[in-house]
């Protein structure tokens, strides 16, 4: 890659003000975020009136942008509420408002004008007419559906207006349905998944059952626990950056706003590094840190997806569950005088090697030969969530670094 290629938009999830904290300051250029209502995500916890104008201001303090989703599909009752929602987060100054409904999408031009019209994932755009149908109605940016290989995002982009933005998924969990569209969960529990409130049904196991035989279950792999034949991987393309930025992809999507702190800050850190990294003369390669940072979060087996056609390594047919090597043992609250100070989230004893992730840092590693509490005396253990740590430490940590320890 070369230096005067134009860096994409790193834009993170937030299911509330810490994890917004954390995209911010460990690498977002921008973030994607949920009021009380109309977003995708009822399982986050989302933002409050107050909340939302204290992240807005957190956010645009460090020059990163905020973009708030209202990309339910609302029934009658909801769609009366939207206006006075609307009104809220323009006063609350967003950067950016994300919509499928097209009644929603008309509401937002009345009662949001001066906030840029994103496209939601949910309208399935797939080709360029229909990206160009939102460009006229005045979108300044389209969300691509998960399904589009590279190729043919390649195409929307040189067949649409150079000042459309188009922002695809780079990483996270990948959803069975086209482009999130699911009725299982309405189905199987009256969760209804296009308003915000999926009960994830494709990771559960299934059997098979023959109609004239009741309450005899068949196996449909050589599991006999039975298969979770909808279960998809989770998608990873931090290896494949250059060729997202060579297909016109100008705004890379994490996936995750229900996902903890510890996800936003990890996946922030690395696909930083990651972009940054493609400012670089000569042949691309991402740094080796980037996914051995990826593999410490808790995830599925990756795949790529569908960006270079059919998926062939889409499922994992044997479980649901999700791969977590890393705990947390503790959060750097200050550091003076060569002593580094933790608050504690996990018990840890003396002599224990913490892996150190540090905002927009290469992670390092240091061990704990020595440590005491809040008064100064020496420990051999830290036991009580939330105490006081202190660590002798020869170089300076910042606030907010994560100390990490390898799950046993």
């Amino acid at each position: 890659m070369s230096t005067t290629i134009k860096l994409p938009e790193l834009l993170c999830p937030a299911g509330d003000i810490e994890r917004l904290k954390a995209a911010v300051d460990f690498g977002a250029d921008a973030v994607y975020l949920a009021g009380e209502e109309f977003g995708m995500r009822t399982a986050a916890k989302n933002f409050s009136q107050e909340d939302l104008k204290k992240g807005v201001e957190y956010a645009h303090s460090h020059g990163v942008a905020v973009h708030v989703t209202c990309n339910t599909i609302p029934h009658n009752d909801e769609i009366a509420r939207l206006p006075a929602h609307l009104e809220m987060l323009a006063d609350a100054n967003v950067d950016a408002i994300i919509a499928s409904d097209l009644g929603t999408i008309n509401l937002v031009k009345k009662y949001a004008p001066k906030q840029q019209l994103h496209i939601s994932v949910q309208s399935g755009i797939v080709n360029y007419e229909t990206a160009n149908f939102f460009a006229d109605l005045g979108a300044d940016r389209i969300v691509l559906a998960r399904e589009l290989p590279l190729e043919e995002i390649a195409e929307i982009r040189a067949k649409t207006p150079k000042t459309l933005e188009l922002e695809a998924f780079v990483h996270g969990a990948m959803c069975v349905s086209f482009s999130a569209r699911c009725l299982l969960s309405s189905y199987m529990t009256g969760r209804d998944a296009n308003r915000g409130d999926c009960a994830q049904p494709c990771r559960w196991s299934y059997s098979l059952m023959e109609e004239k035989r009741p309450g005899q279950y068949f196996d449909i792999t050589e599991d006999e626990k039975g298969t979770y034949i909808l279960n998809s991987n989770d998608l990873c393309m931090a290896e494949h950056l250059d060729k997202m930025v060579a297909a016109g992809i100008s705004s890379l999507k994490i996936e995750g706003r229900a996902k903890s702190h510890y996800y936003v800050a990890v996946t922030a850190n690395a696909y930083r590094g990651a972009v940054d990294s493609l400012a670089c003369d000569g042949e691309w390669k991402l740094p080796v840190w980037v996914m051995e940072e990826l593999n410490k979060i808790s995830h599925r087996t990756y795949s790529q997806g569908f960006y270079f056609g059919r998926p062939e390594n889409a499922q994992t047919y044997g479980s649901a569950g999700y791969i977590r090597d890393y705990t947390v043992a503790g959060v750097v609250s200050g550091f003076e005088d060569g002593m580094v100070s933790l608050t504690l989230k996990n018990k840890f004893l003396r002599g224990q090697t913490f892996d150190c992730l540090s905002p927009r840092e290469v992670p390092f590693v240091l061990k704990a030969d020595e440590m005491f509490d809040e008064k100064g005396t020496p420990i051999d253990v830290a036991p009580h969530p939330m105490m006081t740590v202190k660590i002798p430490c020869d170089r300076p940590i910042k606030k907010g670094t994560l100390f990490r320890m390898a799950a046993e």
